[in-house]
């Protein structure tokens, strides 16, 4: 096994694992403790693990709270505006999407609005902000509204999405990780979440680069269920290495 390869599989039992002795290393991979710690090394300048005594662990990942939406509106908005442009690109007259709660999915009517789209979204400001625009066909699941995220949290109406064949959801995260997954604060929007993305036929997850390697109260999906993950700025190797080995799309808004 070439170098290279051996650390890439390295890391992905560290990240599997949580937490491993360099002994169990040693006899995983049948190499000297030599060469394990070159190798753990070269992980921790690389930034997604950290050393420990005896061992290594995954690098701490850091957990977002339940912010209000205008606290996090103020947050990267020029970041935010990019993302939601290069993710409205992906949209086409006659689609049906549905656009998830959030700072920056709300970014995206600004590029849609002169389409000829079915949205379906519990996104209370696209809501409002998408009454102009009679070409915007706009649907609403209700349900119990979360004040803090601007949206409606729905339980009690789910069965009703199944009605619809979303062909494109743009999915929003407090934090993503590749340990977590794609994440969220708000207990009451995670059901309608992992909903969405089980009913959608292609999912897009908008996210600024500050949401890497964090992660909120629920996982509503994994990682592997995005097909597409726009964002602002090229993320660390880990990130990159994973999309680059799978069939799913790095995007950095231009």
């Amino acid at each position: 096994m070439i170098k290279e390869e051996r650390i890439h599989k390295i890391e992905a039992y560290i990240l599997e694992h949580k937490s491993v002795s360099l002994d169990e290393l040693m006899e995983v991979f049948q190499v000297s403790k030599n060469t394990i710690r070159r190798d753990v090394q070269e992980l921790v300048e690389k930034g997604s693990v950290k050393k420990v005594y005896g061992g290594v662990t995954v690098k701490d990942e850091k957990r977002a709270s339940l912010e209000s939406f205008h606290e996090r509106q103020v947050r990267n908005q020029a970041e935010k505006k990019l993302i939601g442009k290069t993710a409205a690109s992906f949209v086409n007259d006659g689609d049906i999407i549905f656009i998830d709660s959030g700072t920056t999915t709300i970014e995206m009517i600004e590029y849609i609005k002169d389409k000829q789209v079915t949205v379906l979204t519990n996104n209370l400001d696209f809501i409002f902000r998408a009454l102009p625009y009679e070409n915007l066909t706009v649907i609403s699941p209700g349900g119990i509204l979360e004040r803090k995220t601007n949206s409606f949290g729905s339980i009690k109406y789910l069965d009703m999405l199944n009605a619809y064949n979303i062909n494109k959801a743009f999915m929003a995260s407090t934090g993503v990780s590749l340990t977590n997954g794609v994440t969220n604060a708000s207990p009451i929007e995670s059901e309608l979440k992992t909903s969405i993305v089980n009913r959608s036929s292609k999912v897009f997850l908008l996210v600024d680069h500050d949401k890497f390697d964090k992660y909120g109260l629920m996982t509503y999906c994994n990682l592997d269920e995005i097909d597409v993950l726009i964002t602002d700025q090229l993320p660390n190797e880990t990130y990159q290495d994973y999309f680059n080995s799978t069939r799913h799309k790095l995007v950095i808004a231009k």
